[in-house]
């Protein structure tokens, strides 16, 4: 350490701390920090937030160092003092007078008494750190990236316990119960009446908190860099005003729920107004229908009858909001439950309704078929009901709405192969409920399997309606077969599966997405590739397209609503940690405060015009993508390709081809 200018033997003008400063905080000492903080800067890029942790690592390398004084120039080898000259080696750093100064310190019997303590503290500590050279910082991010977790911290007991455990992997009793103390504390701690400012670790240990550190989370972590403040207990004004603000959300839910109503049924009479169900997209008095339930999956599971009359009643009760009269003749699954349980004849499953009419929800109602009394299936078709639940897609609920949307408008005649694949459909049992398998090859998705397509799907490529994760998922198939392998294409791009990838999957099955996903990048890093991820967002069943380049860790997000990557953070969030887990496992160095430098790239594509598009577009997004065999994607897209909105013969080319395909599959 620099010594302060007036004791320095010379006389320069040097400005230091000298080694007998008992206060690091001092103020006095302000001047010297600058001059220490200017010369780490000197030679090191770092950024100014980061001064204050340089500082206190001055501050520890200062007690270090007059450690180390003492132990080499101040004591012989049995630990007695020893009153000794100033090195010659530090006299340029140390004057005279400090020396004595220093040396006097170490003599009172004070410090003799600290500095025993300290030893004795440091030599036999309660709960031991067993990690050797490992910090906290890096102990746990490699907890972290083994787990796969999403997370980017652990909690601070949950860190302290796996830095005590031992290479033979066994915890000791007394930090186990610390722990099992910790876990006890933080499920029973209410935070507006928590009035303890010490951690959660602190209270097990029974020790008081100190300022500037965060116990568990190792050096250099502090209370203000983790962003942990006290929650302050709100006033009874503040509960008031909250309470307030939510009974006037409350009330203006209330009347816009009014007006949607009155502006619905506004030109009904008194009479038609007992059953506000009537629904104007599904033919007016009583229809065959099919009947569909959305859990586990989104599945047909019976048939009968719909009645949708103004007036209409249940039992001489009024209908459930959203829901139409149905009755129920065949049961496609009789375990199936009901969404509405009958409660005139305690009927709770679909197989005890046969004969009686139930409520059933509108969007689960699927119109225009004939009711059948006996099954047409042939030999190559598979019913739709024994189909196992596994292979069965799961699409969300409001997806499905547009197909019943097309039940009560005209249907246009498809042309050319689409008419074809209507006179095909026409001549087999894919309106009795029986599906057709698409093979899937492993190369595809990283697995075999066989895509099942049933009437609903089929109808979206000949009727323009929104499409599903069966027809997502054939026309990626299309595209690998007739443009990926005759281009060799395939060594440069890669798909991923959406029923896989879905935001659905993504909350309920984080670990498994990030597991399949990490397993396709890590067969392809020893070259670039980009993979395209058709993704579904589950509100509604929007598509959008997401384009990942593992190997320079760039995603293009192409959505034709023209949203960004913050409208679903869910997915962002496992994109990110899956790529950093591809980085982790390829042994690529980053600087910490790199990690999280992921590029997204948000592509301004052409934009759809209604509700139905989407789906669409995302499978012209990456067939355009294959055709200019690019795995970079520009910011404002392609010139070739480069529109406000696809036109109407563009999205018919690809209804087109799907239709040629299936043709050409001969699966019909």
């Amino acid at each position: 350490m620099m010594a302060s200018n007036e004791d320095h033997p010379h006389g320069d003008e040097t400005v230091g701390v000298p080694i007998t400063c008992d206060n690091w905080r001092n103020k006095q000492l302000n001047e010297a920090k600058d001059k220490i903080w200017s010369e780490i800067k000197r030679c090191f890029d770092i950024e100014e937030n980061r001064r204050d942790h340089c500082l206190k690592l001055a501050g520890k390398l200062l007690r270090g160092f007059r450690t180390f004084l003492s132990t080499t120039f101040l004591r012989d080898t049995e630990g007695t003092f020893v009153d000794a000259e100033l090195p010659s080696k530090y006299a340029s750093l140390i004057s005279p007078k400090e020396w004595e100064t220093f040396k006097s310190k170490r003599k009172t019997q004070e410090f003799k008494s600290v500095s025993e303590t300290n030893r004795q503290r440091a030599s036999s500590p309660a709960y031991p750190y067993r990690k050797g050279r490992v910090g906290y910082g890096r102990l746990e991010q490699s907890i972290l990236t083994k787990e796969n977790s999403s997370e980017t911290s652990l909690p601070a007991h949950v860190l302290w316990k796996e830095a005590r455990v031992g290479k033979d992997g066994k915890i000791k009793e007394d930090v186990q119960q610390i722990f099992e103390k910790c876990e006890t504390l933080s499920q029973s701690i209410v935070p507006y009446e928590d009035t303890d400012c010490r951690s959660i670790l602190s209270r097990a240990l029974d020790v008081p908190e100190y300022s500037g550190r965060v116990r568990g989370k190792g050096f250099g972590i502090t209370q203000k860099s983790l962003n942990i403040k006290k929650q302050k207990t709100p006033s009874n004004k503040e509960l008031q005003q909250t309470l307030e603000a939510l009974k006037a959300e409350v009330l203006e839910l209330r009347k816009e729920r009014e007006r949607d109503r009155a502006a619905g049924f506004k030109d009904t009479s008194d009479k038609d107004s007992i059953n506000c169900n009537f629904q104007p997209t599904i033919p007016e008095g009583i229809s065959p229908c099919h009947l569909y339930l959305a859990r586990p999956t989104y599945r047909m599971v019976g048939k009968g009858k719909v009645h949708n009359n103004l007036g209409e009643l249940l039992h001489t009760k009024p209908l459930p909001t959203g829901s139409l009269k149905v009755s129920v003749d065949i049961a496609l699954e009789k375990d199936a439950l009901l969404p509405h349980p009958d409660d005139v004849s305690d009927a709770t499953l679909l197989g005890d309704a046969i004969g009686s009419f139930v409520a059933w929800p509108t969007d689960l109602i699927i119109v225009g078929y004939e009711t059948p009394t006996k099954s047409k299936a042939k030999d190559k078709g598979i019913a739709r009901e024994i189909e196992s639940v596994a292979s069965q897609k799961e699409i969300p609920v409001a997806k499905k709405t547009e197909i019943s949307k097309r039940t009560g408008a005209k249907k246009k005649n498809p042309s050319k192969y689409r008419a074809c694949l209507h006179t095909y459909l026409e001549t087999t049992d894919i309106s009795d409920g029986c599906v057709r398998l698409i093979p899937m090859d492993g190369a595809i998705f990283g697995f075999e399997y066989a895509e099942p397509l049933g009437k609903e799907d089929f109808d979206q490529i000949l009727y323009h309606t929104q499409l599903s994760v069966g027809v997502i998922n054939t026309y990626m198939r299309y595209l690998y077969d007739k443009l990926m392998g005759p281009r060799g294409l395939e060594q440069r791009f890669s798909f991923l599966n959406p029923m896989k990838t879905n935001l659905t999957e993504m909350i309920r099955k984080p670990d498994e997405v990030r597991t399949y996903v990490v397993e396709r990048f890590m067969a392809d890093t020893d070259r670039e590739k980009l993979f395209f991820l058709p993704f579904n967002t589950g509100d509604g069943g929007h598509w959008l397209l997401v384009a990942i380049n593992p190997f320079k860790e760039i995603v293009y997000y192409l959505d034709s609503l023209h949203n960004d990557w913050t409208t679903y953070p869910a997915m962002k969030t496992i994109v990110d940690t899956i790529i950093q887990t591809v980085r982790a496992q390829r042994k690529i160095q980053v600087p910490k405060r790199k990690a999280n430098n992921i590029t997204w790239n948000r592509v301004e594509c052409p934009r759809q015009r209604n509700n139905i598009d989407c789906g669409y577009y995302t499978l012209r997004f990456m067939k355009e993508t294959l055709l200019m065999d690019r795995t970079d994607i520009p910011s404002d897209y392609f010139d070739e390709y480069r529109c406000a909105y696809y036109s109407k013969d563009q999205l018919d080319e690809i209804k087109e081809e799907l239709c040629q395909f299936i043709i050409e599959l001969q699966v019909l």
